[in-house]
């Protein structure tokens, strides 16, 4: 496995040892080598590291990022929510085809009927389904789809973070199939085929150089942006929402972090827990 592809997804994995702060340790081992466009042109370069020998991780994990959505801020604040899934598809080159069959999303917009069809509906408060709800991967500390995946080319790494390869993805599909919360969308066309020319028709809030584009026929979904977090900053639809305090990000197995105080002190539900897949992503009604 090419160095530089294994790098771009091991920066997640020393991101840890500082929060969500940059180690010096980091900076020095992977200066200037932290994203995967090896080509570095327009990031045409598909794909993250494979998982190095015995980085398969399927189990829980001691360090388990997780992420807060409060629907109510959002209600209160117009326009927030697509402003996160601006920043979430301009950073990682979401290509946008223009119609349902070929659509791919990280982070989307639904209601609270079909967002939460497991929780009572009967008599439930009308004004619920004006509220806007944000999905996206759950990054289970349990992932069903990790343990479906024949390539290993989607896998859990040392921080509950559940990231794809899209060199080792074979597009079976498997992934998408063990999913519970449809979070993963599979690449029918090829999303470079526009812009080999100069036209970016298909990235609608422009192509991000630093970030990879994907070819036809991989899998891709939210990964908590690794690259980001590797060197001190959040993912990009938390810093979307800036001081609204909409999406609260962390590591929730230290209860000493904002995330688990936010946890500890609100009332929170999740999406299809029945299914013992233990996601992270937990929403304030």
């Amino acid at each position: 496995m090419d160095v530089k592809r294994r790098n771009f997804l091991k920066i997640a994995g020393l991101s840890a040892a500082a929060g969500l702060g940059a180690s010096s340790a980091f900076t020095q081992l992977f200066k200037g080598d932290a994203l995967a466009s090896e080509e570095g042109h327009g990031g045409e370069t598909a794909g993250h590291a494979a998982p190095a020998q015995g980085e398969h991780k399927a189990e829980d994990t001691e360090f388990q990022y997780g992420m807060v959505i409060d629907i109510p801020k959002f209600a209160a604040n117009k326009g927030l929510a697509e402003k996160c899934i601006a920043a979430c598809h301009y950073e990682h080159n979401v290509p946008d085809f223009g119609n349902p069959k070929d659509e791919i999303k990280w982070i989307w917009l639904d209601d609270y009927e079909h967002s939460f069809p497991d929780a009572s509906q009967y008599k439930r408060n009308a004004g619920l389904n004006d509220l806007p709800v944000l999905l996206t991967c759950n990054h289970c500390a349990n992932p069903p789809c990790v343990r479906a995946c024949p390539t290993q080319a989607t896998f859990k790494n040392d921080h509950g973070v559940v990231i794809m390869d899209f060199h080792r993805c074979i597009g079976c599909r498997f992934c998408m199939a063990a999913c519970p919360y449809g979070a993963r969308s599979f690449n029918w066309r090829n999303p470079r085929e526009q812009y080999a020319n100069g036209n970016y028709k298909f990235f609608k809030h422009g192509l991000n150089p630093n970030y990879p584009t994907r070819m036809r026929g991989v899998v891709e979904k939210c990964n908590f942006c690794p690259e980001r977090l590797a060197v001190g900053k959040p993912p990009a639809c938390v810093e979307a929402t800036g001081d609204t305090k909409a999406m609260v990000f962390g590591n929730i197995n230290d209860p000493n972090s904002e995330i688990a105080k936010v946890l500890n002190s609100n009332f929170t539900i999740q999406r299809n827990p029945a299914a013992g897949t233990k996601p992270s992503v937990f929403y304030i009604i």
